[in-house]
């Protein structure tokens, strides 16, 4: 072998420094909690404030929103997701705008899983020729939607399947066994919530709904309204503010420092979540069962799943604000006399 032919070890140092380039990277942070994360908002520009917009023309006879805006805020999801998707993975504008129609081409065949995954392994592959070719815009343009459409076509459906029937079995286990399941998919639903991974994404790409849907609101909520109240010490109302209308997920940072701090919410969701099983038996959409009290979605869609009987707002009052309102804090308190949780523990860059 001559001195100039390249060894096993300098191809691979040559890949690594090829990916590198291209921005490339191959792990959980990029793919399942910053993808994810954006397809969440990619999710709710479009069909999740579509549906806000829908409720709200329903409730007050405003035609526009519901035969124009609605549709068309429907129809777009898949291209949010897919350039949601694309902008995660820091992808070029070529293989941004590309990321549209493999997007749409996912969703039309396996939802929002497929727009996931087309949109993803779509970019990907344009990033690795953008820029490459004195024909770029045809090239990066034509791989992205090509790659993107074959994997939208070939694994869209599995994946779809694959969702659909686990969301099913998991909506049939929880009609079989209402307290333990609603317990198992409230806590898990909810510490998806604050954990930098998208709620509202798993819950539509399982396509959660009935009593199952339910207990994951209940979860939701109060992980919420749970740590708005519980940290209220800390951040005052813009905390309550931040978290009980915008996300859990602001402490993270805090739950790295002080694991403990997240008992209080958990011990709440465990409780409401059979009692929205069993008691109230409450449902919701796929569209808000992840959603929680962020914008109102997750309270907005169960009215619009269940109507708004009497029922229903005790529910909604009782079980996804005042308990996690009211609980959470009586057990925070606890915790504080015991030391586990410490005054700034909680605190809010946000809120401040």
């Amino acid at each position: 072998m001559s001195k100039d032919a390249p060894t096993g070890n300098s191809k691979f140092i040559k890949i690594k420094n090829f990916l590198k380039k291209k921005d490339i990277e191959f792990s959980i942070q990029r793919y399942f909690i910053d993808a994810l994360g954006q397809m969440a908002q990619g999710l709710f520009a479009t069909l999740l404030i579509g549906t806000i917009l829908n409720t709200i023309g329903k409730q007050f006879n405003i035609s526009f929103l519901t035969d124009t805006v609605w549709p068309l805020a429907n129809q777009m999801t898949g291209a949010a997701i897919g350039v949601a998707v694309a902008n995660a993975l820091k992808a070029p504008p070529l293989v941004l705008f590309s990321s549209t129609v493999t997007g749409v081409a996912g969703n039309a065949l396996g939802g929002p899983a497929g727009a996931f995954i087309a949109a993803l392994i779509g970019a990907e592959f344009g990033k690795l020729v953008s820029k490459e070719t004195k024909i770029d815009i045809i090239v990066t343009t034509g791989v992205t939607i090509i790659t993107g459409v074959l994997v939208g076509t070939a694994v869209g459906p599995v994946i779809g399947g694959f969702m659909n029937v686990t969301g099913s079995l998991i909506m049939y286990a929880t009609e079989l066994a209402p307290f333990f399941m609603g317990i198992i998919v409230s806590v898990v639903v909810g510490m998806v919530l604050t954990l930098p991974i998208s709620s509202a994404a798993l819950c539509l790409m399982l396509g959660l709904g009935g009593i199952a849907a339910g207990a994951a609101t209940a979860g939701c909520c109060a992980h919420m309204v749970g740590f708005a109240f519980l940290s209220f010490k800390d951040n005052g109302w813009g905390g309550v503010a931040a978290q009980g209308l915008g996300t859990s997920m602001l402490q993270i940072p805090n739950l790295v420092k002080n694991p403990r701090c997240w008992i209080p919410p958990v011990i709440v969701s465990a409780i409401t979540g059979p009692l929205a099983t069993i008691l109230f038996k409450m449902e919701n959409s796929p569209a808000g069962a992840g959603m929680g009290t962020s914008g109102l979605v997750g309270i907005i869609e169960t009215f619009n799943t269940m109507g708004s009987g009497t029922r229903v707002i005790i529910g909604v009052l009782v079980l996804y604000i005042i308990i996690p309102a009211v609980l959470t804090p009586i057990i925070g308190t606890y915790m504080r006399r015991k030391g586990w949780i410490k005054d700034g523990d909680l605190k809010l860059e946000v809120a401040n």
